[in-house]
């Protein structure tokens, strides 16, 4: 039998009398089911493949294989040090890319000829991919941890100005007008209206900007560099190990989920009085 996890909800019956109602809540734990059954399945469909030969075993091998690789890696120091550089990169390039995004986006909605300048320059370079820009870094800035970071930055600087701009022009005139009329000053007007109203733009541009991070993260990994989970992922093709690939590829997903996981509890942890959507909407 499941165990339920029971809070009271004050409701209002027609005679106006307050009832008690017991809700469902469902454990942590319950998020890691989702995990476990992609992994079963994966498991299963390579035995199965195994067993009747579609395509090569080699290419698609299965969870339980993947995590023996990871074992023998680990043991050789391989996977700590470069779950440690990736992690150590992606943190780096994805703080400066958020915090030049939101100073920027500050200025751009506060100062017209700011956002004049600046918006044809990142309608120009916003598009150009991450692949095609690394090269160029490396030319300029050498092999090293400058120009990886320095990507990973930029990767995450294009949404989260996009995002935060829109938050910071969104806010309700009304709002700045009652701030203005009860003597807020153009400090208290930001910190305490505009600000907290772009609070979700930037949560959302920031859920953005870390998948393109990753994805820039992995690509600087594969050009020039002699540790990361990028690094493992040529070193497996060179050698052409592809149980290791699947290893890292593994790792970078589940380094991704953290990430995102903590961006969700950030979000959740400072709006947690908004309300939406047709589950909040409709009564069980």
């Amino acid at each position: 039998m499941s165990r339920v996890k029971t809070v009271t909800i004050p409701s209002v019956q027609p005679a106006g009398k307050p009832v008690i109602r017991t809700v469902r809540k469902p454990f942590g734990w319950k998020g890691a089911i989702p995990y476990v059954a992609i992994f079963l399945l994966w498991e299963l469909f390579s035995r199965f493949n195994m067993a009747v030969q579609w395509f090569n075993p080699l290419f698609f091998p299965p969870p339980t294989e993947i995590i023996r690789n990871a074992r023998m890696l680990a043991e050789t120091g391989m996977i700590g040090a470069s779950l440690l550089s990736s992690t150590v990169r992606i943190l780096q390039g994805f703080t400066l890319g958020t915090v030049c995004a939101i100073g920027i986006a500050m200025l751009m909605s506060r100062f017209r000829h700011v956002e004049f300048w600046i918006s044809p320059l990142l309608n120009l370079t916003g598009p150009i991919p991450a692949l095609a820009l690394l090269p160029l870094f490396i030319i300029w800035f050498g092999i090293g941890e400058f120009p990886k970071v320095l990507l990973i930055a930029w990767t995450t600087f294009v949404p989260m100005l996009a995002y935060t701009l829109d938050g910071l022009k969104s806010v309700n005139p009304l709002l700045i007008r009652s701030a203005t009329s009860l003597g807020a000053s153009q400090r208290q007007i930001f910190t305490r209206v505009i600000l907290p109203s772009a609070i979700p733009n930037i949560l959302v541009g920031s859920q953005v900007g870390l998948g393109l991070a990753f994805s820039a993260l992995i690509v600087s990994e594969m050009m020039g560099a002699s540790s990361g989970l990028g690094y493992i992922i040529v070193d497996a093709r060179n050698y052409f190990k592809i149980s290791n690939m699947f290893v890292a590829i593994v790792f970078i997903g589940l380094e991704y989920s953290l990430f995102s996981q903590f961006l969700k509890l950030v979000e959740k942890r400072v709006m947690s009085w908004r309300k939406g959507g047709i589950r909040d909407a409709l009564e069980k």
